[in-house]
Parts: structure tokens; sequence; C-alpha cells
């Protein structure tokens, strides 16, 4: 079982079929929503400030989502991906969303709706991105809008495929 843990008497809250895979960290004031993933080694904690997930969300393998204190909060909303060694640290992610693996979201990041953070992009405090675009480098940068294409075949697909991928696991 995930490692769930409280701080100064708050408890994570966590919605209906959610996968916690077994050395995941969930700590402090955490909400999870419906029919999300938290991965091997991803750690979410919210001892310093509250973390909001919404639903069908898949924190992948190795990511950390995390807060300054009294200075910035994570909200994620739904049907978003944070992949495999991702950052998260006090930044905001909008609806359908895919923050790619390695990224780094520093705090105050505004990730607005329909986002994709490439791979290992970088992106710096305070920084508002704009709706349906593509974000890669460090610092990162818009490099193009996303695609219809992109949107069904990377963003959408990717949260499903999470929740799918959860049930193979055995006992």
């Amino acid at each position: 079982m995930a490692l769930i843990k409280k701080v100064n008497g708050v408890g994570p809250r966590i919605g209906e079929r959610v996968f916690l895979a077994e050395n995941a960290s969930i700590i402090g004031d955490v909400k999870i929503g419906d029919d999300c993933t938290v991965w091997y080694n991803a750690v979410i904690r919210g001892d310093v400030n509250p973390i909001e997930i919404g639903d069908r969300v898949n924190i992948q393998d190795g990511a950390v989502l995390h807060t300054l204190y009294k200075k910035s909060v994570v909200k994620i909303g739904n049907d978003v991906s944070i992949g495999h060694n991702a950052i998260i640290h006090g930044a905001c992610i909008e609806d359908r969303c895919l923050i790619g693996m390695g990224a780094t979201l520093l705090d105050n990041v505004l990730v607005r709706s329909g986002c994709i953070v490439a791979a290992n992009a970088m992106v710096l405090a305070n920084t508002e991105l704009e709706p349906n675009s593509v974000y890669a480098g460090i610092p990162a940068r818009k490099v193009k809008e996303v695609t219809p294409e992109q949107r069904t075949d990377i963003i959408e697909r990717t949260a499903r495929d999470y929740i799918m991928y959860s049930s193979w696991i055995e006992e």
C-alpha cells in the first residue's frame, strides 16, 4: 500500500477508483479526484500548502508535486498527465494538459487548458502559458499550437490509457 501520512492532523482525501502504487507517497493536505493513478516512486507532498488534483489525472513514476510555504499551491485540473520524473512545484495546470517526462514547472506557473509541455522543459516561476500551445526548451518557450490530432492522440489518449494500465497491475 502507498505511504499515506497526515501532517498537522490533515491527511489526504482520495477519490473513487484511484490506483496508488505501493511505493507512492501521498502526504498532508492532498485531494485526489476520481479515476486517477499515482505511479511508482511518485511523491505528492502537501505538507506546507494544499495540493488539489482533479479527475482522470495520472502522476507517473518518479514525479514530485510540492509547493513553496505560504507562497504557492498546486492545482491540477481534469484529464492531465504528469510525465515520468516531472517536477510540479507550486504550479497550476488547467484541464486536458500533458506535462512531459522530466519537465519542471516552478512556483506560480499557470498552464492553460490544452497545453503540452515538452520533455525536459523548464517553465520559470510566474509564467503563464497560452492555452492549446506546445512549450519546449530551457527556459520553456512556445514552439507551436496544439493541433486537434495532438489533442486527441496525445493529451486525451494518454489520460485514458493510464486508467487502463492501472487495471493490468496484479496484487
